[in-house]
């Protein structure tokens, strides 16, 4: 039997090592092999979104780096593990690197799942799932959307078995191994469901909504000024500049890698009423740039709130809008811990074909 394990922490996570090291301890004392990936060591470009892993070369990513092997050997493997600090709720930006890539896995065709459209297999067996979040402190509404991501990500899948689990930085060396030991139980025994209902929203009273001064568009699609989203982002700030309402639009993949847009999207947000995040759905979350940049945007806004509303737009290639949820919920989360007042969401379906 072989497991992978997908290490998403980021370098210096002393939680994320003893999680790691007990698992890895674990599974080998149950006589799997292990083969671990530490997730910031390798080359793995960001999805391009173009599709080319099923139209051009099927089955395989279009940029050759170590994501065609880390695809390749999560196929090939009996259980796939994601190891990942909860961030809002979600993966980390390093792990959601891989996850990204995953479509490759998958076909793109079709098919009805419970009611629901999702992809057709691409193969005849995927490896059983296991999700492990650690946290500083309990936080119910990220726990209860870390349990719906992984939920959503055992179907796109098609894992036969799947769990998750969560733990914390004060949890001792010992529970951490009888938390292990319960996990591959749970896998072994398929017992454990993943479904969770995601947290209710929380929006700001209409009647103290306040119509916004400045408004800023942060476009999180690859395609960039071509994309989806910023054909639906754009339609917004043009009929909010028709009020008066002084709008700007930032690329998001185009800012990351420069100190100097970086440095002027802080200023731009910090100056404005309204904050928009407009993107496409990847793998039933953010783009690994864009959940990136989130984290940045937490780390520069820790410890000064503001009165500044945050508002997020998902558009997915289902036809349901639904498949959006989960990313919305955290895009709310990431409000909330960041110092936003939630302004709400739009979910749309259909992608390009709506536009």
């Amino acid at each position: 039997m072989k497991a992978i394990l997908l290490d998403g922490s980021n370098l210096n996570d002393k939680t994320g090592e003893r999680v790691r090291s007990a698992l890895t301890e674990t599974l080998q004392s149950k006589g799997w092999e292990v083969e671990l990936i530490v997730l910031r060591d390798k080359k793995i470009g960001h999805c391009a979104g173009d599709f080319f892993c099923w139209v051009r070369t099927p089955g395989m990513c279009n940029v050759n780096d170590d994501n065609r092997e880390i695809s390749s050997a999560i196929v090939n493997s009996d259980l796939m593990i994601y190891l990942t600090p909860v961030t809002f709720g979600g993966y980390s930006s390093e792990l959601k690197r891989i996850v990204d890539h995953q479509i490759q896995n998958i076909s793109p065709f079709f098919a009805k799942v419970e009611g629901e459209t999702h992809h057709q297999p691409r193969y005849t067996r995927y490896p059983d799932f296991l999700a492990i979040g650690w946290m500083d402190a309990p936080n119910p509404r990220a726990e209860a959307i870390f349990r719906h991501l992984a939920h959503r990500n055992a179907i796109n899948f098609y894992a036969l078995k799947s769990t998750y689990g969560l733990m914390f930085a004060s949890q001792s060396e010992a529970e951490l191994r009888t938390q292990a030991e319960s996990w591959l139980e749970s896998i072994k025994h398929g017992t454990n469901s993943l479904k969770s209902t995601l947290p209710e929203t929380s929006l700001i009273p209409i009647k103290s909504a306040i119509v916004p001064r400045r408004a800023v568009l942060l476009v999180g699609s690859p395609r960039t000024t071509k994309s989806t989203s910023n054909s639906l982002g754009s339609y917004l700030m043009d009929k909010l500049a028709e009020g008066d309402v002084e709008t700007e639009i930032i690329q998001v993949y185009t800012s990351l890698n420069s100190p100097e847009k970086m440095q002027l999207l802080f200023d731009k947000l910090d100056a404005a009423d309204l904050a928009v995040l407009a993107f496409p759905l990847y793998v039933d979350n953010l783009p690994a740039p864009v959940i990136k940049l989130l984290e940045r945007i937490a780390v520069h806004r820790a410890g000064h709130p503001t009165q500044t509303r945050f508002a997020a737009i998902a558009n997915c290639g289902f036809p349901e809008s639904a498949h959006n949820a989960t990313a919305l919920a955290i895009c709310e989360e990431f409000s909330r811990q960041s110092g936003f007042s939630w302004a709400g969401s739009l979910s749309l379906g259909a992608g390009e074909g709506l536009v």
